[in-house]
C-alpha cells in the first residue's frame, strides 16, 4: 500500500506503476479523502483518523502481509498505522515522513511558502521540476488549492504531533526510514529521530533526492522498498 503526501496522488503515480510492473507486487495506492477532488468526511480531522481509514480498507479488502509505504504526510499516516499494531501489516517504509515536531530543527512552514519556494527546498534538482502553476488547467489548480486545505486540516500548520516521537517505541513491525538527503522541507534530523525511536528501524539515505525520492530516484526507491518488503514478508511471493 502506497500512501501519497500533500501533493496528491500524482506524486506517487509513476512510482506505483514502476513498482507494480517491475516486481512481483500487488500495489494499492488509495487517495486520501479530501485530496484530488474527493470529499473529506467532517469526522476526518486528524492523521490518526486517516490511518484508521486505510486500516479499514486493508480489513475490507482482506489483505495480509502488507507493506505500507508512505511519503511525507503519507509517511506520518503509515507510522500511525504501524502504531495500531495491526497483524496484517508485515513492514513499513517511511519516506521523508513529516509528523515529528523538533523545536531546534523544525519542518519548514509549508503553508507560508510560494510554489517556487516549495520547489526550491523539496528537490535535489529543483529546476527540473519547477512548474508554472498559472499555466495549469483550472481543475488542476483547484485540486492543488483543495489538497493544501485538506493537508492543513489533517496535519495542522506544523505538520506534526508532539506526542508522536514518544509513541514510536511501541511499533513492533519492521520499519525502514528512507530519506532524500537534499530535503530542506523536512530536515534529515527527522529521519534520524524516526530511525532511532522505532525499535530495530534503520535509515537509508539517498544522496541525490529531496523530499520526493519516488519522483527523483524511483528506481532506487523501488529497489529499496522491494528488498525490505521481501525480507520481511510473511508469505513468500511466487517467482
Amino acid at each position: 500500500m502506497v500512501l501519497h503526501g500533500g501533493a496528491g496522488s500524482n506524486s506517487v503515480r509513476e512510482f506505483v506503476k514502476l513498482l507494480a510492473t517491475t516486481r512481483h507486487a500487488r500495489v494499492i495506492a488509495p487517495i486520501h479523502p479530501g485530496f484530488d477532488g474527493t470529499p473529506r468526511p467532517s469526522a476526518l480531522t486528524t492523521i490518526k483518523d486517516l490511518a484508521a481509514v486505510h486500516l479499514a480498507l486493508i480489513e475490507k479488502l482482506d489483505l495480509h502481509d502488507v507493506t505500507v509505504v508512505g511519503n511525507s504526510v503519507g509517511g506520518w499516516t503509515a507510522a500511525e498505522m504501524a502504531l495500531a499494531l495491526n497483524s496484517r501489516i508485515s513492514s513499513v517504509v517511511l519516506v521523508n515522513a513529516v509528523g515529528l515536531i523538533i523545536e531546534d530543527d523544525p519542518t519548514k512552514d509549508f503553508f507560508s511558502l510560494t510554489m517556487d519556494e516549495v520547489t526550491d527546498i523539496s528537490y535535489y534538482n529543483p529546476d527540473h521540476y519547477r512548474l508554472d502553476t498559472s499555466a495549469l488547467p483550472a481543475a488542476v489548480q483547484q485540486n492543488m488549492v483543495s489538497n493544501k486545505a485538506t493537508l492543513r486540516a489533517l496535519s495542522g500548520v506544523q505538520m506534526g504531533d508532539r506526542t508522536l516521537l514518544g509513541r514510536l517505541a511501541k511499533i513492533t513491525a519492521p520499519v525502514l526510514v528512507v530519506w532524500g538527503a537534499a530535503d530542506a522541507m523536512v530536515p534529515i534530523s527527522h529521519g534520524r529521530r524516526y530511525a532511532t525511536a522505532i525499535p530495530g528501524a534503520r535509515l537509508d539515505v539517498i544522496a541525490n533526492a529531496g523530499h520526493l525520492p519516488q519522483v527523483e530516484t524511483p528506481d532506487r526507491l523501488v529497489h529499496d522498498v522491494w528488498e525490505f518488503a521481501d525480507a520481511h514478508a510473511t508469505m513468500r511471493p511466487q517467482r
